[in-house]
């Protein structure tokens, strides 16, 4: 069996667009040309990879299987052609990230900036908004990635990323009452936030645990012990968010935006800088 790169792309854009048509303007290609590359693929695989209908295609089972190989295929092939044309870069690159993004984010953006510029130094610290923003304007950091409110944002935004009160499907810990609630420590704009959207449930309710950080805020969340304020990206498994349905309304409108220090223009900030809104833009939600 000989796949090719070309027909893997093809396929890559129809599973995402769920549509020949919309996969024909992405790729640059006519309709029928789509369609005979998927044939041919189909025919390569001995299988059918998409089930038509009339408001689109979605994926059969063997899709679903092909199309994981196929994504890290053409992640591969784009970042060895980002490589080959990209100029190296020699120096020191300290970066300030949210630990939610710690293990979806920024390891992409690790691996990426690595493959192309293996000469550079990166450092990394984990921390909440506050912190990294207060370091950056230090000078201890390069590059931030912070919350703001939506309304107040006035940088340059990378993803929007919802805050959400979250439970274990498991636990069903939003059941009990007064209802167990995790809060991080620190006050501040989120946490007044949260406690005002409870105030206005006329619910009683307990502070049953507190973390200065948000890996307490999921094992409070995953253990049943409490309810937990999180980033709708970050819900963990056996995790659910509680919606306006549960009458929970979303606590906030949080922006993820991207704050370049007082180096500038400087050619392994931007690389990084660049490495960073690329992993975040492949991050956000696809509109549907």
């Amino acid at each position: 069996m000989r796949l090719e790169s070309d027909m893997l792309r093809t396929f890559v854009a129809v599973a995402e667009t769920g549509n020949f048509t919309r996969a024909a303007d992405l790729s640059g290609r006519t309709q029928s040309a789509v369609s005979i590359q998927i044939k041919k693929l189909e025919e390569t695989i001995g299988d059918m990879l998409f089930e038509r209908g009339s408001r689109g295609v979605t994926l059969t089972a063997k899709g679903r299987q092909l199309l994981g190989y196929a994504r890290r295929v053409m992640t591969l092939l784009d970042e060895a052609a980002a490589s080959m044309k990209a100029p190296q870069l020699h120096g020191v690159v300290r970066i300030g990230i949210p630990e939610e993004y710690g293990h979806s984010i920024l390891p992409k953006v690790l691996g990426r900036f690595d493959m192309m510029h293996p000469d550079v130094e990166v450092t990394v610290q984990y921390g909440s908004s506050r912190a990294n923003a207060a370091a950056l304007a230090k000078g201890e950091l390069d590059i931030a990635v912070v919350f703001e409110q939506a309304s107040n944002t006035h940088h340059e935004v990378l993803m929007t990323d919802p805050t959400v009160w979250v439970t274990s499907m498991i636990h069903e810990t939003h059941r009990r009452s007064p209802l167990p609630v995790a809060m991080f420590a620190t006050n501040g704009w989120f946490r007044s936030t949260a406690v005002s959207g409870l105030d206005e449930r006329s619910e009683p309710y307990r502070i049953a645990y507190v973390s200065d950080n948000h890996t307490g805020l999921v094992a409070a969340a995953t253990s049943g012990l409490a309810i937990a304020p999180l980033s709708r990206s970050g819900i963990p498994e056996a995790c659910r968010e509680l919606t306006a349905a549960d009458g929970y309304p979303i606590i906030d409108f949080s922006n993820v935006v991207l704050l370049v220090g007082a180096r500038g223009s400087d050619g392994v900030v931007d690389g990084m800088a660049n490495a960073i809104r690329d992993a975040f833009r492949l991050a956000a939600p696809r509109a549907s």
